[in-house]
């Protein structure tokens, strides 16, 4: 097992780096304490793990390869474990096959190299803000509903869980219901700031999501509007 190097004064939000190269971890770990975050810093798998049922992080943000697996296999095996907190990836490339992998294993986000230790702030404030600003309130259209505190949709008697990017996108299509959106207004409300990547980000994240939310015999609720984005109705 590497070494853990943690600090956490108080109770602030703290951010777990998965990161088995000690240049870049000790500079991220020292951007974000300077920024008042709580930090640990881990160099494999199994501290990940072990760190984030023990010590409960607010967010984790995990490098594409850390010792002898990917950050993709990581993700995978905290959703696995149950660990339900947002995970983003630090990544070295933006293919559609990377976004697909990305979303199978349950990663929420990704930050694509070379990454500041600004862009990686900004990307947690936003995930922060989520967290802390969520209302104890219910959405439903039909027979969908979302529970903006757990983060959770559920139809009729099945519960639907999401990540969060999944569950901002719901969220977004739910509050515009029969409203036609548009990529450029998911993009901007969804992800809110400038995107970096190619934009059929977006296709990905609705395949993905109408793969969850409608299962057969259910009718299906999102629905493309060609040439112009997403729109959230009857069948």
């Amino acid at each position: 097992m590497s070494d853990l190097s943690r600090v956490m004064p108080g109770n602030l939000p703290h951010v777990l780096l998965v990161i088995d190269q000690p240049e870049v971890s000790q500079r991220l770990r020292d951007t974000f304490l300077a920024q008042g975050f709580n930090v640990m810093v881990v160099g494999d798998a199994g501290d990940a793990i072990a760190q984030c049922k023990t010590q409960a992080p607010t967010l984790a943000m995990i490098d594409q390869q850390i010792s002898e697996q990917s950050g993709v296999q990581l993700c995978r095996q905290l959703r696995a474990e149950g660990v339900r907190i947002p995970l983003i990836l630090l990544m070295d490339k933006d293919t559609l096959e990377d976004r697909i992998a990305c979303l199978e294993a349950g990663a929420d986000d990704y930050v694509l190299s070379p990454y500041t230790g600004d862009m990686l702030l900004q990307r947690v404030n936003l995930y922060l803000q989520s967290e802390s600003g969520l209302p104890t309130t219910v959405l439903s259209f039909q027979d969908l509903q979302l529970d903006l505190a757990t983060r959770r949709a559920q139809r009729r008697s099945r519960t639907i869980e999401l990540t969060m990017k999944e569950f901002e996108l719901l969220r977004y299509l739910m509050e515009h219901p029969r409203e036609t959106l548009t990529r450029e207004q998911i993009l901007e409300h969804v992800w809110g700031f400038d995107f970096r990547g190619e934009s059929n980000v977006i296709e990905v994240y609705i395949r993905y999501l109408r793969l969850k939310v409608q299962v057969a015999p259910e009718k299906r609720l999102i629905h493309t509007v060609r040439g112009v984005g997403y729109v959230l109705r009857e069948a």
